[in-house]
């Protein structure tokens, strides 16, 4: 039966996150009643992970199965039923034995945050009107902090149902362009709100709400932290994931 690999970028402001819901529109539910439009079957997606409400990708891959290979024009009739907030970028054939979600070998977000306010991407970034400035090198060292521990119960939101904690952190770096703020995290893996805590929480450490000991002694004891905020939706993009196929 063969198998596709569909590369995706979308926007997903308008959008209850991903994974399919029964009374809200998803990611998940769009795409796939557009594929079986196409191919007048019933077609089921797997996404390589789940994104919340309000969050978006600059890169995502899903794959489906199908009995037969697609034509050229079906091919391009998927890409083009989508609507403007969500955007095949290719589709392709894969070996059946590669999977969208497991065979991922890392996952890389990235978070804006704007100084001030920008009515032009007021949907893309966290716009920081906070009376205290943010500050790179605090940023970085709260960020840093994290690379020497492989467990992150601290940054899991609460009632996620996960067997474990274990997360490999290959990546977790601030940087400054001009007005904006940028984070880059990677890993194997993220636990549900995870990313959206750690920005959180190196915010509050450049704001002096919490100091780095806190942090250490809540990753020693994984344990929550005494304050904990997750950051707003519109400033997350999961932005790169990697195979080993390609």
């Amino acid at each position: 039966m063969p198998r596709y690999f569909a590369e995706l970028a979308y926007d997903g402001t308008n959008y209850c996150g991903w994974q399919r819901q029964n009374h809200s529109v998803s990611i998940q539910q769009t795409i796939e009643n557009n594929i079986s439009t196409i191919l007048r079957e019933k077609i089921l997606i797997t996404g390589c992970g789940r994104t919340d409400t309000g969050v978006h990708a600059s890169q995502y891959y899903f794959h489906f199965d199908i009995d037969t290979e697609l034509s050229e024009k079906e091919q391009r009739s998927i890409i083009k039923i989508q609507p403007k907030d969500l955007s095949i970028k290719r589709l392709f054939l894969v070996s059946d034995t590669l999977h969208s979600r497991y065979s991922a070998l890392t996952r890389r977000y990235t978070y804006y945050i704007e100084k001030g306010h920008n009515p032009f991407n007021q949907a893309y970034t966290y716009q920081y009107y906070a009376a205290t400035p943010l500050k790179l090198e605090k940023l970085n060292q709260a960020a840093s902090l994290l690379l020497a521990y492989n467990s992150f119960f601290p940054f899991c939101k609460t009632g996620s149902e996960v067997d474990h904690y274990r997360c490999n952190l290959t990546k977790a770096a601030w940087r400054q362009e001009g007005n904006q703020f940028i984070f880059e995290i990677q890993s194997n893996r993220f636990l549900r709100g995870m990313v959206r805590l750690v920005v959180g929480m190196c915010i509050m450490v450049s704001e002096g709400k919490i100091d780095l000991e806190d942090v250490r002694t809540a990753m020693e004891e994984q344990k929550r932290l005494v304050k904990d905020y997750t950051s707003p939706a519109q400033g997350l993009f999961l932005s790169q994931i990697t195979y080993p196929e390609f």
